[in-house]
């Protein structure tokens, strides 16, 4: 009798079990279900209000994780037959101004070096990016407007790599810009403060409207694309970490690699000097005029300011220069009387190439030096 009722009770123990399993199925199908009917209506809501925004250049195989980017306003529709609206303007709304903190931004970037690199596949990687090497956000108004220097004679492997890493960053970060590259003609010596004091002056030229403008040397990449390519209340000083300096500040005064002034406040301090022939001090000097003209140099957070430096000998006619600790202890008194205001050269030849605006100017040479009696 006790085994009986055991196996009664037993059994109905199976039963209320597999009850409980059933309904259990049934509750998990029904949840399924819901949940399935809710992803497939907003799917389909979002293809629809996205299928207007298509166009033939959106593609997210974009280099360093850039997100898809947009032809200027204005583009043709995908349709080739489609015939726009008579009453489409009436209806479209006016852009709104770009967001300080762009949405798209990827953040630390893989920067390598060891890949081989073209002109033709930066181009084929930035469809969007115009004669001249000039961009313009299509879906908000860009802040400023941006003219990017550089300095350069002899350095074409490395612009390949410089524009394959930025033009995606430059998208990125919303920034309506113009890169030039401003070409020291001749082989005598190198003179970089002078050739940026060339590229303000010519890039204005080019478009006057820029209040904007970035110095960079065509070597060092930003590993972050959140160290924005702006200008600020104050001087911008954005190579803070660099990977030759183990990532940190080498000194609080240094303002070398890449560096940003607005309009007003590189005519503020008549621009950069003039006569630092070879390499060193004209960084320094920038940073006398900035801090003895009542300005600070501000800089992004350490973590954010790094850059890799593609490696590279020394290029000649670029030795170091003898006389440069001598010239950045004068800078109070030269700095009236060298810079944009007293800036000569001869434009030699203007050539826009798809990816950017390469100027080539004759610049002079240093004068001699005096004998030591």
């Amino acid at each position: 009798m006790t085994r009986l009722l055991l196996g009664v009770t037993l059994e109905r123990i199976c039963k209320a079990v597999l009850l409980l399993c059933l309904l259990h199925f049934v509750i998990i199908m029904i949840l399924y279900f819901d949940v399935y009917a809710q992803h497939l209506d907003f799917f389909s809501r979002f293809n629809a209000r996205n299928a207007s925004r298509a166009h033939p250049f959106s593609n997210s195989s974009r280099p360093n994780g850039t997100v898809p980017s947009y032809g200027p306003a204005g583009a043709e529709a995908p349709s080739p037959s489609a015939k726009p609206s008579t009453n489409h303007s009436a209806t479209e709304k006016p852009l709104q101004p770009c967001q300080e903190t762009p949405p798209g931004l990827v953040g630390r970037l893989l920067i390598e070096f060891s890949s081989p690199m073209s002109m033709e596949r930066v181009q084929r990687e930035n469809p969007d990016v115009r004669l001249g090497g000039k961009y313009t956000p299509s879906d908000c108004l860009p802040r400023q407007k941006v003219a990017i220097l550089i300095p350069f004679r002899h350095r074409e492997h490395h612009l390949k790599y410089w524009l394959h890493y930025l033009h995606p960053i430059l998208r990125r970060q919303k920034v309506a810009y113009g890169i030039y590259i401003i070409n020291q003609f001749g082989e005598d010596t190198f003179n970089r403060a002078k050739l940026l004091n060339v590229g303000f002056l010519e890039a204005l030229k080019d478009d006057e409207e820029y209040d904007c403008f970035i110095f960079s040397d065509v070597d060092l990449i930003p590993m972050d694309d959140r160290n924005l390519y702006r200008c600020y209340e104050q001087p911008r000083h954005f190579a803070v970490g660099m990977d030759k300096f183990g990532f940190r500040l080498p000194y609080a005064g240094y303002f070398g690699g890449v560096s940003g002034l607005s309009k007003s406040q590189f005519l503020k301090i008549n621009g950069f000097p003039n006569e630092y022939w070879g390499w060193g001090g004209e960084d320094d000097d920038i940073f006398n005029r900035i801090s003895l003209n009542g300005m600070k140099v501000s800089r992004p957070d350490i973590r954010i300011g790094r850059y890799r430096m593609i490696k590279h000998e020394r290029d000649k006619h670029n030795e170091p220069n003898p006389q440069r600790f001598t010239k950045i202890q004068n800078t109070k008194m030269t700095m009236k009387r060298d810079g944009i205001s007293t800036l000569q050269y001869r434009l030699v030849e203007v050539s826009r190439q798809p990816m950017y605006t390469n100027i080539t100017v004759e610049i002079g040479r240093p004068p001699p030096r005096l004998a030591r009696g």
